[in-house]
């Protein structure tokens, strides 16, 4: 019934857009081919070389989608010389999100970028529509097809607001960002392809096109399991990686040992202060961090915090160009915040959660740490060598030269 609902929600969206001069969809009209997860063929994980990071033990998927309800849909756009750029949805929990809200806070390590829906989290302390990742010139198209996927949800009849909750990066280094591929019919699409399981990473979905640490950077997941003794919770991370810094690896300064990294020429003084052949360290990350621990708002925002750290451990600057945000939420299912229809009972204008206490957080922040910093890194050795707009070429990670910095690692082949 769920997939019915999705394919008819979508058709509606597809029929809406705007029609070209020839007469057709411009979806159905235009260069662009939506590519499904099959198509995007990501390398091994950074784990399947043997290096591994922090001391806490991955979930069975080392995925946000470790946390029971998550799921992660991608379409990834690439066509032409020129098209390279997508949309990512995460679904918090499997029901209806506006009816059923979502705990949540967000943190700007910085702010020059755009995370639709902040103030509403800032305000009330939750969510309540998925979140849809995209490039900086489509969070208008993620707005409206988050829109139109509420509004038709059943149950949402009379609803007239919906705070949709998107972010971005700016994937113009390799894509037409000026032309606007990404549709609302690619939200719902994403939104439709969302399901639990293994995350496709790399140069998928939001990640297309992105740049990080001057290597092709994209999507990358991660998860963290606390023992039973500090409660057995999951942590999950997910990260769109676009920017810059000094990269980071184990603890190791791989950037420095690669030959590449910000401002490279200027600190070794061999351009007389001339920028050439260093990576910009501008960009943006967005990192979604859910829980099934039972957290509060205030909880959720110092777990955010701790998403900026595990940037850091990346080597991540947050550089002024940088918009670097954290949302945290929590589907513990007894803290779901229930809307009611108008008209249904029973009602009750108050509600009972049940929150950790604050000093049983500590763990959970670190988990939340060594979960976002391996996402990261593995966006990068998942992500592949791309060529896009005017023919630039960004080269992937080089694997076979960072596992060499490691020893007792996996060859690779």
């Amino acid at each position: 019934m769920k997939q019915l609902f999705l394919f008819l929600v979508t058709a509606v969206a597809f029929i809406s857009l705007p029609i070209n001069a020839e007469g057709q969809n411009s979806v159905a009209a235009g260069t662009v081919k939506a590519t499904g997860l099959k198509d995007s063929s990501p390398r091994p994980r950074m784990r399947d070389y043997g290096v591994r990071t922090g001391v806490m033990q991955p979930g069975p998927l080392n995925a946000i989608t470790d946390v029971k309800g998550v799921s992660v849909g991608h379409v990834t756009l690439v066509a032409g010389d020129s098209i390279r750029t997508g949309v990512t949805a995460i679904i918090p929990h499997p029901g209806n999100i506006f009816r059923e809200k979502v705990p949540a806070a967000f943190w700007a390590g910085n702010g020059f970028g755009k995370l639709a829906g902040s103030t509403q989290i800032e305000e009330l302390g939750n969510i309540e529509t998925p979140v849809i990742l995209t490039n900086t010139l489509s969070v208008a198209a993620g707005i409206e097809g988050l829109v139109t996927y509420t509004l038709q949800q059943p149950g949402n009849g009379d609803i007239q607001s919906v705070n949709a909750v998107v972010g971005e990066t700016n994937d113009g280094g390799l894509n037409d960002i000026r032309g606007r591929h990404v549709t609302p019919a690619h939200v719902l699409e994403a939104l439709v392809k969302a399901a639990p399981g293994p995350v496709a990473e790399g140069n998928v979905g939001a990640g297309t096109g992105t740049i990080c640490f001057g290597f092709k950077g994209g999507i990358g997941t991660a998860s963290r399991i606390l023992p039973k003794s500090l409660g057995g919770y999951t942590v999950g991370a997910l990260v769109q990686s676009n920017f810059g810094g000094v990269l980071q690896i184990a603890g190791v300064n791989a950037g420095e040992r690669l030959g590449r990294y910000s401002y490279k020429s200027q600190i070794e003084e061999q351009s007389g202060g001339i920028r050439v052949g260093h990576p910009a360290p501008d960009g943006s990350c967005m990192i979604i961090i859910i829980t099934d621990a039972p957290l509060n708002e205030r909880n959720l925002e110092r777990m955010a915090k701790r998403g900026m750290m595990g940037l850091a451990r990346t080597g991540g600057i947050a550089a002024n160009g940088s918009g670097d945000y954290v949302i945290a939420l929590s589907v513990a299912p007894g803290n779901l915040i229930r809307e009611y229809a108008s008209g249904t009972k029973p009602y009750s204008p108050t509600y009972t959660p049940t929150y950790l206490h604050n000093n049983e957080c500590s763990a959970l922040f670190m988990a939340a740490i060594e979960a976002v910093e391996e996402a990261i890194l593995n966006s990068l050795f998942a992500a592949r060598t791309m060529t896009g707009k005017d023919g630039r070429t960004v080269e992937a990670l080089p694997v076979e030269k960072v596992v060499k910095l490691f020893p007792l690692v996996k060859d690779v082949e």
